[in-house]
């Protein structure tokens, strides 16, 4: 099976980390949690550092600070209603995946948030790219309905990862 991530290390932290396995195995884990064999879809990730994602924050939310995780869905695919299932995108072929979107997450932040959390900084980047991955789906947060769906979908792929509910 082709990759379903491809990675642009920026930070070599990322690589000693093995992002390329632990990306690639939550991002696959997702896409079956929903049903999508992975092998049409492909995501980018950008594994960067704090101040080059703060640049980005600033960029496309209006926010100069650094975060953990960004996401930027290749198209909209969220539900009309509050709480609903966000639409399923159609897969593409082997040689050409569909294109879900873009991640990007940072070292620092990452790393601060897995030792403030007690967690394992894997099963702490595990679960923000499951939860990216989610985002690139039309999963949100924003309103209270579609955070209890997407925490709950969060819960149960990070389960069959052998993580704990992270909430």
């Amino acid at each position: 099976m082709a990759a379903v991530v491809d990675i642009v290390f920026e930070d070599a932290r990322w690589e000693a980390l093995g992002l390329s396995a632990l990306a690639e195995r939550a991002s696959v884990a997702t896409l079956a949690g929903l049903g999508l064999a992975a092998e049409g879809f492909e995501i980018s990730l950008l594994a960067t550092s704090d101040a080059r994602i703060a640049g980005l924050n600033a960029d496309f939310r209006g926010k100069p600070t650094p975060t953990n995780v960004l996401s930027w869905p290749s198209e909209e695919r969220g539900p009309d209603q509050p709480g609903a299932a966000p639409d399923l995108p159609e897969p593409g072929t082997v040689d050409a995946p569909e294109a879900l979107g873009d991640i990007a997450l940072s070292w620092e932040t990452c790393a601060a948030e897995a030792v403030a959390q007690g967690k394992a900084m894997a099963d702490h980047v595990t679960h923000l790219v499951v939860h990216a991955v989610l985002h690139l789906l039309g999963h949100d947060h924003v309103e209270e309905a579609d955070a209890r769906l997407m925490e709950g979908r969060e819960v149960q792929i990070l389960a069959t990862l052998g993580i704990s509910d992270p909430y």
